[in-house]
């Protein structure tokens, strides 16, 4: 089928690829656990995805790749929605793993919704474009860190596990690709409140040029030692302090 540019749609076709990305759900996506595939299109990796797992669910927004994979699979296995606007709580009663070879235009929300849920999923693998990938899995101290990584990596250990060039997709995007593990914590709860963490990392990187002191000047917090420093020079447990004081502070 003919990919649509307006979703973001690059179709995998190189079989070194699909069998390794494979490879790496089996290894690491429990089959005692639901997997739901996200932005499946023509079906790749989603006919042996959906003969391992007993429970499975391809959601796709484009119509026409429902009614493809339709042809082969039933109804039950198949979901015509939008991922980001989905009932998460609909899709099945208890946790599921996410998985996908997900449309660029869309990744960082569909990473977003996956925090937002993070007590449902233990684990994410999927395609992202490279610098997508990267930002995810950046480090402290370099210009990649961000929103993305902090909060990814509040909750989850990450991994980029192999990067993908654009020949291996039809039609080939201009980017570079990469796939990447999310793995659940098991102490992923936060000992800080989470809203109040989100919004700090939100108002710090928003002006990311600033030193802390002068971006959170609304809370008043001279006394934390590293108010000096730009926001990415910071890490998750650095933010979970500044979170804790102002915690503190309100109460």
């Amino acid at each position: 089928m003919k990919a649509k540019k307006h979703l973001g749609q690059h179709f995998l076709h190189d079989r070194a690829v699909i069998d390794r990305i494979l490879t790496e759900i089996y290894k690491h996506c429990d089959e005692s656990i639901p997997v739901i595939e996200v932005g499946p299109g023509p079906g790749i990796l989603t006919y042996e995805l959906a003969e391992k797992y007993k429970q499975f669910l391809a959601v796709d927004v484009d119509r026409d790749m429902i009614d493809q994979l339709s042809e082969k699979l039933p109804a039950t296995q198949l979901r015509h929605a939008d991922f980001l606007h989905i009932d998460i709580t609909e899709l099945f009663s208890d946790q599921f793993h996410v998985v996908g070879n997900f449309p660029y235009n869309i990744s960082s929300q569909i990473i977003f919704k996956v925090l937002d849920n993070v007590a449902r999923i233990p684990v994410m693998i999927g395609m992202f474009q490279k610098e997508v990938a990267q930002r995810i899995c950046s480090s402290p101290g370099t210009k990649a860190n961000g929103i993305l990584s902090i909060r990814t990596q509040a909750y989850y250990n990450v991994e980029l596990l192999f990067e993908v060039p654009p020949t291996s997709f039809y039609p080939p995007p201009r980017v570079d690709s990469a796939v990447i593990i999310l793995s659940r914590k098991a102490d992923y709860g936060l000992p800080c409140d989470p809203k109040i963490f989100k919004n700090v990392i939100k108002m710090a990187f928003q002006q990311r040029r600033k030193m802390l002191r002068n971006s959170l000047k609304s809370f008043m917090l001279d006394e934390v030692d590293f108010m000096h420093k730009r926001p990415e020079q910071l890490g998750v447990s650095d933010f979970i302090n500044i979170a804790q004081i102002i915690q503190a502070k309100e109460t």
